[in-house]
């Protein structure tokens, strides 16, 4: 049976898709790339943002007029479930970690049938089988700690369940002979990797001594674990297998707006962070993330934001338009003016440009 399959969404997502396409794969299914030459059709959701959530529905309802079965996956499922149903009532649903189970699932949804795999199995989405090219990416636990005023992702994924560390070392030892020159650390949050006390830098470190020629990129890292692990992580940084890139979302330059976000830190911990790095790696890459518009938002706490920019020369800024996202704490908030917040994001886009 052909098969087409697209995703959306994080690198967690990509990998989860590589697994479903070498599931299926494995059980001799044929990947096609063109949803009116397929049997099946599925889509790897995301909807972390407004303008992303409006994509998903607008692909749902394209995919559905095609009239092949449907299989939804990723975050949607989890969040939007009704959403999905009201657009296709016979839509096959499986959730972030219930990848695992594809196979059923599409095998259920050309029967004619709808079945809905959702649960949080907490098992290991490694050592799977999977389609991938010279980039390996290697998922070390899934769900957070955090609880971002702002974040529908916990929503989805829920609390943080680590991997076991000789599980992934497994993974990209497979990887690395298998000929992946480029190996990405991902989850929603690198920097709170603990599994029975082997925490990211510890990680890393094994992980840079599997032979072979690979570099390490490590992917999303919030302020409030990266500085609980600071020393440890700039040293690991310093090995010649370690891309020196760092994405660390800054969100907001206000320490008022900061706590409404519950992100867990100050701007002075960023700042702080960002100099020690600076000065350790002097080569560093350094991307961050801005939220404009955060409900409560005012002109001063924007200007912080401005200043925080301006002072520490990002490498690459992505800058997200606040949109409230259902079930979270922020979502309650009263909203600024969608008009400001067009005006504030196109200030710090120019400011982005000049620097």
């Amino acid at each position: 049976m052909k098969v087409y399959l697209e995703t959306y969404g994080c690198t967690a997502n990509k990998s989860d898709s590589e697994i479903i396409a070498g599931l299926l794969k494995e059980k001799g299914f044929e990947l096609v790339d063109s949803p009116e030459n397929s049997d099946l059709n599925i889509i790897n959701t995301c909807i972390v943002k407004t303008p992303t959530e409006q994509r998903m529905k607008f692909r749902i309802k394209q995919l559905t007029k095609i009239g092949k079965p449907l299989v939804v996956a990723g975050c949607m499922t989890k969040t939007e479930q009704k959403i999905i149903e009201k657009i296709n009532p016979n839509t096959t649903m499986i959730g972030p970690d219930s990848i695992e189970r594809i196979v059923d699932a599409a095998e259920e949804a050309l029967k004619g049938n709808k079945v809905i795999y959702k649960k949080n199995l907490r098992k290991p989405k490694i050592n799977l089988p999977r389609l991938e090219k010279s980039v390996h990416i290697t998922q070390i636990s899934t769900g957070c700690n955090g609880n971002c005023s702002y974040c529908i992702v916990k929503l989805a994924k829920g609390e943080l369940f680590c991997y076991p560390s000789d599980l992934i070392i497994k993974d990209i030892e497979k990887a690395v002979k298998n000929g992946c020159k480029e190996i990405r650390i991902t989850s929603q949050d690198n920097a709170t990797y603990n599994y029975e006390g082997v925490k990211l830098p510890e990680l890393l470190k094994e992980i840079c001594k599997i032979e072979g020629k690979f570099s390490i990129r490590v992917g999303m890292m919030n302020p409030s674990s990266v500085k609980i692990i600071l020393d440890e992580l700039i040293d690991v940084y310093k090995n010649e297998k370690i891309r020196k890139f760092l994405h660390l979302p800054l969100q907001s330059g206000s320490d008022r707006i900061l706590k409404l976000m519950n992100r867990g830190y100050k701007s002075k911990d960023f700042v702080e962070i960002v100099e020690r790095f600076r000065k350790e790696i002097p080569d560093l890459f350094l991307s961050t993330d801005v939220i404009v518009g955060f409900p409560g938002e005012t002109e001063e706490d924007f200007n912080m934001t401005l200043e925080l920019l301006k002072n520490l020369k990002f490498d690459k800024v992505n800058i997200s338009k606040f949109g409230p996202r259902p079930g979270t704490l922020a979502s309650r908030m009263k909203q600024l003016n969608p008009n400001i917040i067009k005006q504030r994001s196109k200030i710090l886009h120019e400011i982005c440009k000049k620097n």
